[in-house]
Order: C-alpha cells, then structure tokens, then sequence
C-alpha cells in the first residue's frame, strides 16, 4: 500500500538547515515493525506516524521512531509535525495562533502554532511532565576522556554533569567554552564502556559562550543507542536542559528564556527557543518552539 509522506527541517528558517524530520500524515494500518522498518529506511533522526487520537478532545496521536527505536517523546518531531500537517491542511489554522494537542508516549503535549498569512511559521510545545534527575554519572575525567577533551574542559561545582530525562534520557556535561563544544568527539569504546548500560546513554554537552548575538547556550548531542551519530537539534534535549539550568539560576519567580544554538558544526545551524516558568524556586513549567520548514513530499510502498 502507498503511504504518503513529507519532510521537513526543524529549528530553522531555511532549507538544508536544523534538523530533518519525515511525516506520515496517515500512519493508520501500520504495525510498529513496518514503522521501524521505514524509519531505519530514511536513516534520518527521526520519523513520525500520525494517528487518530484515542481522546476525541486531543489531535492527534503521533509514534516517533529514530532509525533504531521508537522513542515515548521528542521535541523536534512534535513540533516539525504540527508545522507539516498544518502547512498541509490535515489541520486548520484559527488565526495567528492556533492550538493543538498531540498525544505521545509522555502523555498529551500541548502545542501551540503561530501563523502569518494563513501559512505556519513556528510552533512552541509545553512539556508534558516535569524533567526527571537520574542518577550520578561517571566522574568528569572519564566524561572528558570519552568526549576525547581534557579534563580541564568538564565544568564542575554548580555546573557539574547530571543526568536527566525528558522522554529521552541525556548525560548533561557543561563545557568550558564553544571551542571545547566543537572539538568534542565521542570515543566509540569509551561511550560502551561507560554509558551504553547507564541509566542515560545519550550525550548533550553545551557552553555558554554562543556564536550568534541573541544566543546564550552552544550545544551538540550525540545518541549512539538510537542510531544517531550526532543530531543537528534536540527539542527533548532542551526541554531537560531548561530543567537543568532553571534550577540553577537565582531567580525564584519568572519566565526564564534562553536560544540555544545546536548543529553548526555539522552544516545545519538551528536555533531553539527555551521557557522555563518559576514559581517559588521550582520549575513550574517548560516550553520550547522554533521554525520549520517544507522541503518534500512523496510516496512510499510501504507492505502491510
């Protein structure tokens, strides 16, 4: 059977750059092994199936698979696919901004969609839960060694590596400056031995010396459990990070905001917008958005 799809880049306003992403607006009839299968096909970070939602009062319900597993959230997809399927009219805009409800692995995720002349721009999602804190990972200098950086370069004290969760799970380490973000390279062996059983496999490093006026974080992340050498912009990933930085500043009541740039070392520059609400000292609430764009759109026969 022929299942239509499109693709999208993600975090950017403008062709070839953030992050890809394929949709399948009508993924009904498909058995998670063919979805995989197909995910593993476009070898991209990420596809996305769209279902039905099983609550009448929700969108849709959206299945993410990277090229190796399925994943229960992941920003760049939830906020690509509600830019794809609004671009081409699966749903209706309600003006400037329109909101939706997709359904995920976490639980509903609210999303809203901004527009300009009747055509999506960007789109913002709300977290759907609170990040979780895992447990300690490795020490610094072993971090260091697999990232091939020296010691000197992981940040320590209040900016010590943690691992958190938000759907995905990332090992944060903090780097010194861009420049140890750029020449940071995962050790294959290192990252097994290490990281491969841990709790959080996946590897998010960041500084706080952006390249661009208006950016505060530089940030690269790498994902081998889930077949992703590097990935150019990670959505869930700065929904953890905004946990990890908001408890971290001194204010105790406001909406936190910072732009982090992700995937210039790869060719792909993106740029992600990051919110995190106060109340008393806690993390009330995380959102990140950021553009899209429509790139293609085609057939594939997919066996059932």
């Amino acid at each position: 059977m022929r299942y239509r799809f499109y693709t999208a880049d993600v975090f950017t306003d403008r062709i070839f750059g953030g992050n890809q992403l394929a949709v399948f607006p009508a993924g009904r009839g498909l058995e998670t092994a063919r979805m995989q299968a197909v995910a593993a096909e476009f070898n991209i970070a990420e596809t996305v199936f769209v279902l039905p939602p099983e609550d009448p009062a929700h969108t849709r319900r959206l299945r993410i698979f990277t090229p190796r597993a399925e994943l229960p959230f992941a920003g760049h997809p939830t906020i690509g696919t509600a830019h794809v399927l609004a671009a081409t009219g699966e749903i209706d805009l309600a003006g400037e901004t329109t909101r939706i409800v997709f359904e995920e692995g976490v639980g509903p995720v609210p999303v809203m969609i901004r527009a300009a002349g009747g055509k999506p721009v960007s789109a913002t999602l709300t977290a759907a839960a609170a990040p979780e804190i895992g447990p300690a990972p490795p020490p610094a200098a072993e971090l260091a060694a697999m990232l091939s950086l020296d010691e000197g370069d992981v940040l320590g004290g209040d900016h010590a590596p943690e691992a958190i969760a938000s759907g995905p799970r990332f090992v944060f380490v903090p780097l010194a400056d861009r420049g140890a973000v750029g020449r940071a390279r995962i050790d294959p062996a290192l990252w097994q031995r290490l990281l491969a059983g841990f709790w959080a496999p996946n590897v998010y490093v960041f500084a706080f010396d952006a390249e661009l006026a208006g950016s505060d974080v530089r940030a690269r992340m790498f994902a081998p459990a889930l077949g992703i050498a590097e990935d150019p912009a990670t959505g869930a990933a700065a929904t953890a990070l905004a946990a990890y930085l908001g408890v971290r500043d001194a204010r105790a009541d406001g909406t936190l905001r910072w732009v982090v740039e992700q995937g210039f070392e790869m060719g792909r520059p993106a740029l992600l917008e990051v919110e995190a609400d106060k109340a008393a000292g806690e993390v009330a609430a995380i959102r990140v958005g950021g553009s899209s764009v429509m790139v293609s759109e085609g057939e594939m026969e997919i066996p059932r």
